[in-house]
């Protein structure tokens, strides 16, 4: 945000904001169509019931312990909906933020003090949007964990310790991460 600052033209960086709204609002979009058919099959119980108990690899359910489930399934794709959505507002505080920002400084003139703090607090705006996104993303990740205890209840276990080992990995020991510590330190440092 600081370097946004000091550009004339901001185009690059509102389309970048543009662009995580649009993905924001596709999971949020997506999030209530999941929400609909979980609604829906939370009313045909009986029939999923009976179809299931056919099936070798899946365990007998009982049609309380199929609303159960799909509950849980309820619950976990509504937080992601609020966090989608709430992601989509802060995305959108962040555009009228950015088309607010003060202009850049004159030839040669360093930021003031109070273009230094706009553009912290206008990062700290956009990287609540961006904790939120993540958020509502996770969810999807444990939604599809909980989906395995359709199957086999110890099943589910297996499935959320596999997704916490894999978030783990993702977010604090993978490769793109090294990655993009390593292009922060270059472009802090002046090498980029």
């Amino acid at each position: 945000m600081i370097e946004m600052l000091t550009r004339e033209m901001r185009m690059v960086d509102i389309q970048i904001v543009n662009n995580l709204l649009r993905n924001t609002t596709f999971f949020a979009s997506t999030t209530i169509l999941i929400l609909a058919g979980l609604a829906a099959s939370f009313g045909a119980a009986d029939t999923f019931v009976m179809v299931t108990t056919d099936l070798p690899f899946v365990q007998e359910t009982t049609r309380a312990a199929w609303e159960i489930k799909i509950l849980l399934l309820i619950f976990i794709f509504i937080y992601a909906f609020f966090k989608f959505s709430w992601s989509i507002r802060l995305h959108s505080y962040t555009a009228v933020l950015l088309g607010a920002a003060p202009g850049p400084p004159a030839d040669g003139a360093v930021l003031s003090q109070n273009d230094l703090s706009y553009a912290r607090e206008l990062g700290r705006v956009s990287t609540l949007a961006a904790d939120h996104f993540n958020n509502g993303i996770r969810a999807y990740y444990f939604g599809l964990a909980a989906v395995t205890w359709f199957v086999h209840p110890m099943l589910v276990f297996a499935a959320t310790v596999w997704v916490l080992i894999v978030l783990y990995r993702r977010e604090f020991r993978s490769r793109s991460l090294r990655h993009l510590i390593g292009a922060k330190s270059a472009r802090d440092s002046g090498a980029v």
